[in-house]
């Protein structure tokens, strides 16, 4: 695995003071950053989110999913407690990439759901590779994280790096009238692990 890292260099945020950790990945040339905040050396797990890019979400603040306000609760959560990490992957539209998944939303457009129109892409319903991590937990020395995500496939694939997760927290947040069906398709084809009704309500 190509991925090295770069530098490191402060981050202030609205949520406090995070740490911003620079990696290069030298063969799909793309850049993740992870964010810390606080001593993330020793054995107790640390708090912790995993975060694909979502620049539809993240930065446009598009309605169509829950990205933006999972990011913004999981530092907001990251700050209250004082200390953990977010990986921010880029691995935008679950690993399709932001021109095909704009193609992705014009098929949802016409009545098809999330994984559908990635189907009729010629795409998986989910590309997206976690063993990038590794580079990245090995140069920070972090081996046991108290992960945020409601996806199981997610914790299956750190478990399968070799990564503790001591505990699975829910952070299921941004429900919306425009993206009701696109949570019922990840929890009905995906396997993710949603109520009816947001479980946070944060900033």
């Amino acid at each position: 695995m190509a991925i090295r890292f770069i530098e490191a260099s402060k981050l202030p945020t609205s949520w406090g003071m995070f740490k911003m950790h620079g990696f290069a990945d030298d063969e799909t040339e793309k850049e993740h950053v992870v964010l810390t905040m606080g001593d993330i050396s020793g054995d107790e797990p640390l708090l912790a989110r995993v975060h694909s890019e979502c620049l539809t979400g993240d930065a446009l603040f598009s309605l169509r999913c829950d990205c933006g306000p999972q990011l913004h609760a999981a530092m907001h959560k990251i700050a209250l407690e004082g200390r953990g990490v977010l990986f921010y992957l880029r691995q935008e539209g679950r690993g399709i990439g932001l021109l095909n998944k704009i193609r992705a939303y014009h098929l949802q457009d016409c009545g098809a759901d999330t994984v559908e129109a990635n189907e009729r892409l010629g795409f998986g319903a989910d590309l997206r590779d976690y063993n990038i991590l590794k580079p990245m937990l090995e140069h920070l020395q972090i081996k046991s994280l108290r992960l945020m995500t409601n996806n199981p496939r997610k914790v299956k694939a750190l478990e399968d790096l070799g990564v503790v997760v001591a505990e699975r927290i829910a952070l299921q947040t941004g429900r919306n009238p425009h993206n009701a069906r696109y949570l019922e398709t990840k929890r009905g084809k995906l396997g993710h692990l949603l109520n009816e009704q947001d479980e946070l309500d944060l900033p």
